[in-house]
């Protein structure tokens, strides 16, 4: 063993014996003391160390394998898995509570029903680390020259291309800004805009991070409720006429999945031309609609030039590429350049070239067929077994994600801390409102990693730590 295991056991406490020992040591995982490649006991060493039966070690290595917290090999014996997210030693601690914190739970993984990230089995990882081991290449032997900060020309050229025939956006490769994802381009079109002081429409429920983000650039939220027509406009002129931006994904809302309606859209477009506010349109899952063909984007509707067109590449290629773009209206080009040019410059110009030629060599496109696809006939699977089980109204289809609604007494937050112990990672619905008050109790589950092998003891095992998360009944 690398270093010495300090674990101790309380006999006297409610809590099963392999439950303290998987606690401790997912602890000590998450922590960063034991780090990634650590090598552990056996289960046969710390047994007879902590005088304890042996299967009950299993028992809790077998749950933190089941987590992907530790790998056992014949080789190497059992260690602390490699994880992406796994804290550094020497890293400090978010404080408990705070956003951070909570941004880096909802975010950790890999993991089973995990939203946010596409499948690793659907995309051509070879031939896009070949194309991109060549732009490096290039690059590299390049003069040392500072890159356009608005982004590669290559890479906007292309994006403005997609845009037009995929999304219904006619705009010039002039007016996109390639940004590091979608937080970069929303936090790059909140300091052009300047609005400091005003009102925000956001979706409720909507995506937390960037409710985060108005209210860090100095806005406050009005949030305004969603149906199945998307965003209520009527609610937002009658409770906040006062607005200067909204928030939306209209293409496919953001959890609950309806498509904004064309009334609303004409509707929310009208407003922004009246009120001089503006729309930032968050186009998170692009063409990624499992059923029929996508809508198109807000901004392909929008004469007034009040709409900006926010995209990334996460959901489609990896949110490792930390890659998207923006797509400024024409009166504001100037500005967004200058900002992108003094505090936002584009990514490293590698990925940029490589995502380029993975763009125009139509590898893109065949991409997104095959993923809408594979995600279609994993949802289908998902829908069929969850609704066998819970019946036909407790699940949901809602966008790239499939909606397991909780009985009042379960705790969406804890069911899901509970989940990540066995390797799954859903998302409760009630973080996606703005307040606790209004906010419904349910499970994202996202299609991207279902897992089809083991589907069913997958969605059984969490039926089960949902049973086991029930509030306590008031006395």
């Amino acid at each position: 063993m690398d270093k010495p295991l300090n674990l101790n056991v309380d006999r006297s406490a409610k809590t099963s014996l392999s439950e303290q020992i998987r606690k401790a040591m997912a602890l000590a995982i998450e922590s960063g003391v034991l780090v990634p490649g650590a090598r552990l006991p056996s289960w046969q060493d710390l047994s007879a160390q902590l005088g304890v039966a042996r299967g009950t070690v299993r028992t809790a290595y077998a749950k933190l394998a089941a987590a992907q917290l530790i790998e056992a090999s014949r080789a190497s014996g059992t260690r602390v898995a490699q994880r992406p997210h796994a804290v550094k030693k020497g890293d400090p601690l978010p404080q408990a509570g705070s956003f951070l914190e909570t941004y880096l739970e909802m975010t950790r993984g890999p993991a089973f029903f995990q939203m946010g990230v596409p499948a690793t089995d659907t995309f051509p990882a070879t031939l896009f680390s070949r194309i991109h081991a060549k732009a490096a290449r290039t690059k590299a032997g390049a003069l040392p020259l500072y890159p356009d900060p608005r982004g590669e020309f290559e890479l906007r050229r292309e994006i403005a291309s997609y845009l037009a025939v995929a999304r219904g956006i006619n705009c010039s490769p002039s007016q996109v800004i390639i940004t590091g994802g979608f937080g970069a381009g929303l936090g790059l079109a909140l300091s052009v805009l300047a609005l400091a002081g005003h009102a925000a429409w956001v979706e409720n429920p909507g995506f937390p991070w960037s409710r985060k983000g108005l209210e860090l650039s100095g806005l406050s939220l009005a949030p305004i409720p969603v149906d199945a027509d998307g965003i209520d406009i009527d609610f937002g002129l009658r409770q906040h006429p006062d607005a200067k931006i909204a928030v939306v994904t209209p293409g496919q809302q953001a959890p609950l999945g309806p498509t904004l309606s064309l009334d609303r859209r004409l509707r929310l477009l009208e407003w922004a031309s009246n009120a001089g506010a503006w729309v930032i349109e968050d186009d998170y899952l692009s063409e990624l609609q499992l059923t029929g063909r996508a809508a198109p984007a807000l901004a392909s509707l929008d004469r007034g030039g009040r709409v900006i067109h926010i995209g990334s590449f996460s959901k489609t290629i990896s949110p490792a590429i930390r890659l998207g773009f923006v797509v400024a209206p024409a009166d504001l080009v100037g500005r967004f350049s200058e900002m992108a040019a003094c505090l936002a410059p584009a990514p490293g110009p590698a990925i940029q070239v490589a995502t380029a030629e993975f763009m125009q060599e139509g590898h893109y496109i065949r991409h997104l067929r095959r993923t809408k696809r594979a995600y279609a006939a994993r949802q289908e699977a998902l829908l069929d077994y969850l609704r066998s089980r819970v019946g036909v109204d407790s699940a949901e289809a809602t966008g790239l994600a499939v909606l397991l609604r909780l009985p009042e007494d379960v705790s969406d937050v804890a069911a899901a801390r509970a989940a990540f112990s066995f390797g799954m990672s859903p998302s409760p619905l009630s973080a996606w409102y703005v307040s606790s008050d209004d906010a419904a109790s349910g499970l994202l589950l996202g299609v991207a990693t279902t897992p089809m092998k083991n589907l069913a003891r997958s969605c059984d095992r969490l039926l089960e730590v949902i049973s086991q998360s029930r509030l306590p009944a008031p006395s």
